[in-house]
């Protein structure tokens, strides 16, 4: 017993030693940082449900505002979150093949094999095999499909509301927005007719509600794949589910037998993904600077614009990107959706606004809507680009370091510049930036006037950033940003917003999920526009 406690005590004595030496990795640099706890580091109100990931980063970027950077454990785990724009964009734009990869949490997994997970020149050559794929000229093809997706929630809506004894119905807007997502996506990548407000548990649906929701021990095994990976593949785990791979890889290459044998061809992403495995899809419309779709619209870098890969992609490559693309648009699109109906509902002068000038367009051109009504519709590009300052779905992004790199001093006070080793990771994260008030003045008003032409010219660019920054932003912006336009345009033209009795005002975000929720779910009460 005597032998035992010995040890206890040993091995007590030595994790408070390494603890100690861990937590002075940044201060003898003179990079400030909150104070973390034992083995949670920074991560423990986000583990213990006390406080929104996206708070979380604010409060640490907010704590020290002369720094350049500063400091975050996630459990044992060291990380440097960037706070000044012009680092920012020396490493993402100028220093980009240093900082070219994320963290590799996917391991040899399927969802390692997507998009957003793939390192190095695999990673170059997909985004350039992909990039042909979400032009402009692509996407205006895929609107009509949108449009009529919407007009099926449109139809149920009004059901719902002819039901209705009060003359209005509340609705849990998250709820809305997912099953039309689902069913754009369904329709927009895999040529399927799904009614998803009709058919409330179709089995795409379920699929994606599978695949999204994050609750407590899935935000747990996430920040543990990031953070532990040995562990992780240890235990072999992996985000997706064998049923829900197998489920996509069915779908995608049945789907593409099919239109073999029948010489189907569909503008959806099913056949772009068939071009693209045979070499066949054209980058001669990849245009840098092409933001046909609005203000947030990203610029594809050289990188996507390479004309030529020389790299074969397997089937399971192929249905990876396909499911990346579902996941997407089921979750991160509805997402913003459903949060651009919660601000229009709290804010109806902007929704007055916005549904003045839907009306005025619906008038001119006779009900019709497709890819020229979004390009022309300015009011509603200035609601959307400020839906995305406020609430931009990917609260933080990561880079890890190819080798070792000079961040510089973290603060005036520093006595010498910090090197970031080879392996370490730095952090990026819009939600602080776009809530800063040195670039964003009063960040937590609904201001769509901040992209009005008289003011928008007053943005830093660099602050700016809802769908990434650098050459490794996100490739669907220009799908994103039709999708929330045409469903806006219909649901304003013929449904009135206001907040219910169970509807979150404040805004306040619930903390038992990993993407932005707000607390109670997003109720909204919906009447017949007159």
């Amino acid at each position: 017993m005597i032998i035992f406690f010995i040890w206890l005590v040993v091995l007590i004595a030595a994790l408070a030693l390494h603890l100690r030496q861990m937590h002075s990795a940044f201060s003898k640099h003179g990079i400030k940082y909150l104070n973390p706890a034992p083995l949670l580091g920074n991560m423990i109100n986000t583990i213990f449900l006390r406080e929104h990931f996206a708070y979380d980063v604010l409060r640490l970027y907010g704590s020290f505002p002369k720094d350049r950077f500063v400091g975050r454990y996630e459990f044992t785990n060291k990380a440097i979150m960037l706070r000044d724009l012009d680092l920012v964009k020396k490493i993402t734009v100028k220093d980009f093949e240093v900082f070219l990869d994320h963290r590799d949490f996917g391991g040899d997994t399927f969802f390692g094999r997507t998009l957003i997970l793939m390192r190095g020149q695999e990673w170059k050559d997909m985004r350039s095999t992909l990039s042909p794929a979400f032009t402009s000229s692509k996407i205006r093809l895929m609107v009509p499909f949108m449009v009529e997706v919407g007009d099926q929630m449109i139809e149920s809506l009004k059901k719902r509301l002819k039901d209705s004894k009060e003359g209005y119905i509340d609705i849990d807007c998250k709820d809305l927005t997912t099953r039309y997502g689902n069913d754009v996506i369904a329709s927009c990548a895999f040529g399927l007719k799904v009614d998803s407000q009709t058919e409330q548990n179709n089995q795409f649906y379920l699929m994606g509600k599978t695949v999204t929701n994050f609750n407590f021990f899935q935000m747990l095994k996430f920040f543990m794949m990031m953070n532990v990976p040995k562990i992780a593949k240890m235990f072999k785990w992996d985000i997706i589910s064998d049923s829900v791979k197998n489920f996509f890889k069915n779908l995608v290459l049945d789907t593409m037998k099919e239109r073999e044998m029948h010489k189907i061809i569909r503008p959806d992403m099913i056949h772009l993904l068939m071009e693209a495995k045979k070499g066949k899809l054209s980058h001669d419309d990849v245009q840098p600077n092409d933001d046909a779709t609005g203000f947030a619209t990203v610029d594809e870098s050289s990188v996507g614009l390479r004309k030529v890969v020389n790299r074969e992609w397997s089937d399971n490559d192929l249905v990876a990107q396909a499911f990346l693309f579902f996941v997407a648009g089921f979750e991160t699109i509805s997402s913003s959706v459903c949060f651009l109906l919660y601000e229009l509902a709290v804010n109806p002068d902007v929704q007055d606004r916005l549904a003045k000038e839907i009306r005025e367009y619906d008038a001119k051109n006779g009900g019709k809507f497709d890819f020229n009504s979004i390009q022309s519709m300015k009011y509603m590009d200035m609601v959307v680009s400020e839906l995305l300052r406020r609430w931009p779905v990917a609260v933080a992004t990561d880079r890890i370091c190819d080798k070792d790199y000079n961040l510089g001093k973290p603060n005036a006070n520093a006595e010498k510049d910090f090197i970031v080793r080879k392996g370490a990771g730095v952090m990026i994260s819009a939600f602080a930036f776009h809530h800063d008030p040195q670039y964003f003045p009063e960040p937590e008003k609904f201001d769509p006037d901040r992209f009005s032409d008289e003011n928008k010219h007053k943005i830093n660019p660099n602050a700016y950033m809802p769908f990434g920054v650098g050459p490794r932003n996100c490739i669907g912006s220009r799908f994103a940003l039709c999708e929330m336009k045409v469903i806006t345009y219909q649901i304003l033209r013929y449904m009135e917003l206001s907040p219910c009795e169970k509807t979150c005002i404040p805004a306040k975000l619930a903390t038992d999920n990993m993407n932005l929720r707000l607390q109670g779910g997003h109720w909204l009460r919906f009447r017949l526009r007159k």
